[in-house]
């Protein structure tokens, strides 16, 4: 199967996602830097957020760059990765909304866990599809970079639910410093 297509639909969810986060802001209840200002958790969460959207999606664009065509099991695997990318809006606003939550906290935690592991199996799925040499070694070089990630949203997420919440997010944040930092230095 070419890969175009599936690349396509899945930049459209994903900016669909990305904008949706937007339009969850809430609105500051008057003209005033106060008004906005109490509503920094509301932008930080947003921040996060797209900051870990636009991360994956990086990624995910330079992946497929890697690869010739994909299987079906390769675009399901992509669905599923959607499927848990579109819950980020609804994730962000319950974290702007309840940031001392551990409950809430941990939905998030969960939801950013769950497509990583999405992403980590595609990177396997994709080494399959083409499996020349630079292509597999790309690959593994991802999927080491976003098991260490994962690690640290693990991490973040049962420290948070167990002990203070907003480390889940700050999990979440350290981990994307962390593909970011791994990127420049061509980790990824």
């Amino acid at each position: 199967m070419n890969k175009d297509r599936l690349g396509a639909f899945m930049d459209a969810v994903i900016a669909i996602v990305m904008t949706i986060l937007v339009l969850e802001l809430e609105k500051p209840s008057a003209p005033t830097l106060e008004a906005f200002l109490a509503l920094r958790i509301n932008f930080a969460a947003y921040a996060l957020s797209f900051l870990w959207l636009a991360a994956m999606w990086t990624s995910l664009h330079n992946a497929w760059h890697m690869v010739d065509k994909i299987t079906n099991r390769t675009m399901w695997l992509s669905m599923g990765l959607l499927f848990f990318s579109s819950l980020f809006p609804y994730a962000t606003s319950l974290v702007s909304e309840y940031f001392t939550s551990r409950t809430v906290q941990g939905f998030y935690g969960i939801v950013v866990i769950a497509t990583t592991v999405m992403m980590i199996l595609i990177y396997g799925s994709l080494a399959k599809d083409d499996p020349r040499e630079a292509t597999l070694r790309y690959m593994k070089k991802v999927r080491v970079s976003l098991l260490i990630d994962i690690g640290i949203k693990t991490l973040g997420t049962v420290i948070g639910v167990l002990f203070w919440p907003p480390l889940v997010s700050i999990g979440i944040l350290a981990a994307a410093l962390f593909i970011m930092i791994a990127r420049k230095r061509g980790f990824d």
